[in-house]
C-alpha cells in the first residue's frame, strides 16, 4: 500500500482545499490546522476516549479527522439528521467524552458541556463527565448506520481498512486526471469522507468543502437541485458523489447541453438502487454517470463502474483488492474487505471472526455475469433504503403507527423514494378523520428521512385469505406492494 497510514497521506498531500470563493487552503495551511488539533487533543481530551463530531462541512472536520488518525483516537462521525434520541444513543454506545460541534445548543441538549478551551474557530469543543468505557484498540473511526431502527449500529474501522478502500478508488479512477472533487454529502457519511476525501488527497487533488447548504442539500431529505448545479459550475468540479434522487433531482432542472454539467468527468451514484431509466436519461444529458456499490461493513465501496469497465444497469467490479461472490440463494458475498467488528460486539469482548481469507455476507442479493459485473437485485431483508440513502426498517414506523391504538394494520414502503408511504387499516372506519393528525404525531417521532410523507387508507384487512398475510399474521410486504401499488401511483413520494 502506497500510503500505510494517515500521517504519510497528510505529508504527501500536494493540493488545497476550498471553503468558499476567497477561502483557500494549501496543504501546508491543512497541515498546520492538523497539528493544532493534535495539540489541542493532546492537552484537554482524555486518552484511550473517543472523539465525537456534529458538524457541517469544513477544512476543521478534514483536520480534526486526520488529526484524530495521528493520535490514534476514534473518531465518530454523528449525522445531523439522527434524532437526539438515536444520538444519545450513540454517543452512550461509543462512550465519546469530548464532541466538537457546531450545533453547541444540540450539543448540550446531549448532555456536553462547554470547555473554557476552545479553538479559535467556529467549531466548538465541549465534554461530558460521565464516562462509558475506553474505545476498543486500533479503531480508528466508528461510523454509525443511518437507523435501521431506533438504535444504530456503530461500525468500527481501522486505518488500513479505510485506506485501502481509498487507494482501491484511486486505482479505478486514475486515468482520468481529476483535480477538483467537489464535497456534495456530509463528511459523516462514510462514502463522501472516504471516497470524497482521502482518495482525492492520494492524487493531490483540490477539495472543495463548503457548508452543505451552499450546495444545495438542507436535512436529509431536501435538496435545491439549481443551486447543486450552479456551485458545481462555480467551482468547476471535476468529480462528485450523488445520491440516486439528487442525480434525479439535478436532471428535472437541467437540459441536455446545460453547461453548468461541462466541468465533470466522474459523477459517482450510490447509497440506494439507481433505475436504469435515471441511467438512461443521464446518457442522453451525455452526463459522466457511474453507479457503484458498498457498504459500512467493507469501509464503503466494494464495486465502481468505470469509464474503461463499464456497464450500466450493474454496479460494476469489484474495485483492487476485493472478490465478489454470489451463492446459491442470490446472496452476494465479498472478501478483502472487513470491518473490525460492531462497536457493541467489540465491547462486550466477542471481537470479529472474519479472517482476511474469509468471506463476509452482505445480506443483499444480486447476480454476477461471467465477466464479473455485479448486479444488484435487492435486500435479503426488508431494510428500506430511500432515495437519499437511508437505511430504514420499515417495522420502526410500523411500530409507532401500531402503538397509536388507531390502525389495526400497517405496512411501510418507501424503496429507492424520497419519503416512506404507509398502508393503513383501520381499527374502526370511521376514525377515517383522525389519520392525518396521527400520522403527523408519529412523524414527530421520527427523523425526516423516515418520515411518513404519503399514505392510503385500506378497507379489507390483510389476511390469509386475501393472500396479504402468513397464517401467524405477519404480512407479506411484496404481496401488499403488487396489490396496491397500482392505487399508489398518485401518492408516492
Amino acid at each position: 500500500m502506497k500510503f500505510s497510514s494517515f500521517h504519510s497521506l497528510l505529508e504527501q498531500y500536494t493540493g488545497e482545499i476550498q471553503e468558499g470563493p476567497s477561502r483557500k487552503f494549501d496543504a501546508n495551511a491543512l497541515r498546520g490546522q492538523v497539528k493544532a488539533w493534535i495539540t489541542h487533543l493532546s492537552q484537554n481530551h482524555p486518552l484511550g476516549q473517543a472523539v465525537g463530531i456534529l458538524a457541517d462541512n469544513s477544512l476543521a472536520w478534514i483536520a480534526l479527522d486526520l488529526a484524530c488518525a495521528n493520535l490514534n483516537i476514534a473518531l465518530v462521525p454523528l449525522p445531523a439528521f439522527f434524532t437526539d434520541e438515536q444520538l444519545k444513543h450513540a454517543i452512550r454506545e461509543a462512550g465519546i467524552s469530548t464532541l466538537v460541534t457546531d450545533h453547541g445548543q444540540r450539543a448540550q441538549r446531549l448532555g456536553f458541556q462547554l470547555t473554557p478551551q476552545n479553538l479559535d474557530a467556529p467549531m466548538l469543543m465541549l465534554r461530558r463527565l460521565q464516562l462509558d468505557g475506553s474505545t476498543p484498540a486500533q479503531i480508528q473511526k466508528i461510523t454509525f448506520t443511518s437507523g435501521t431502527t431506533g438504535e444504530p449500529k456503530g461500525v468500527c474501522l481501522t486505518q488500513a481498512q479505510q485506506l485501502a478502500v481509498a487507494e482501491g478508488l484511486m486505482h479505478a479512477t486514475e486515468s482520468l486526471g481529476i483535480k477538483r472533487h467537489l464535497c456534495l454529502l456530509p463528511l459523516g457519511v462514510l462514502l463522501e469522507n472516504i471516497a470524497g476525501v482521502y482518495a482525492p488527497m492520494m492524487v493531490g487533488a483540490d477539495i472543495v468543502c463548503l457548508p452543505l447548504a451552499q450546495t444545495g442539500l438542507k436535512g436529509a431529505a431536501s435538496f435545491d437541485a439549481q443551486q447543486c448545479l450552479n456551485t458545481i459550475a462555480s467551482y468547476q468540479a471535476e468529480s462528485i458523489i450523488l445520491l440516486p434522487q439528487m442525480l434525479m433531482a439535478l436532471l428535472q432542472v437541467s437540459t441536455p447541453g446545460d453547461r453548468r454539467w461541462k466541468s465533470l468527468k466522474f459523477i459517482a451514484v450510490g447509497g440506494g438502487k439507481v433505475p436504469m431509466g435515471l441511467l438512461t436519461l443521464a446518457k442522453w444529458f451525455n452526463l459522466p454517470v457511474y453507479e457503484g456499490y458498498g457498504l459500512s461493513e467493507c469501509a464503503s465501496v466494494v464495486c465502481l463502474n468505470t469509464p474503461e469497465k463499464n456497464r450500466p444497469g450493474t454496479v460494476g467490479k469489484a474495485i483492487q483488492g476485493v472478490e465478489v461472490k454470489v451463492d446459491a440463494d442470490q446472496e452476494i458475498w465479498v472478501k478483502g474487505r472487513y470491518f473490525s467488528g460492531y462497536l457493541h460486539d467489540l465491547k462486550a469482548g466477542k471481537g470479529n471472526s472474519l479472517a482476511q481469507s474469509a468471506w463476509l455476507p452482505t445480506g443483499d442479493l444480486g447476480k454476477l455475469d461471467a465477466d464479473g459485473y455485479l448486479t444488484i437485485h435487492g435486500r435479503k431483508k426488508n431494510l428500506i433504503i430511500t432515495g437519499f440513502g437511508r437505511n430504514i426498517s420499515p417495522e420502526w414506523p410500523e411500530g409507532l403507527l401500531l402503538s397509536t391504538g388507531l390502525f389495526l394494520q400497517a405496512a411501510v414502503f418507501g424503496e429507492g423514494q424520497t419519503g416512506l408511504t404507509a398502508m393503513l387499516v383501520l381499527r374502526d372506519p370511521r376514525d377515517a378523520n383522525k389519520v392525518d393528525d396521527t400520522l403527523a404525531r408519529v412523524n414527530l417521532q421520527l427523523p425526516d428521512y423516515a418520515r411518513i410523507s404519503a399514505h392510503l387508507v385500506i378497507e379489507e384487512p390483510f389476511s390469509f385469505n386475501n393472500g396479504l398475510c402468513t397464517a401467524n399474521g405477519r404480512i407479506r410486504r411484496d404481496a401488499i406492494w403488487q396489490a396496491y401499488r397500482g392505487q399508489l401511483n398518485g401518492e408516492t413520494a
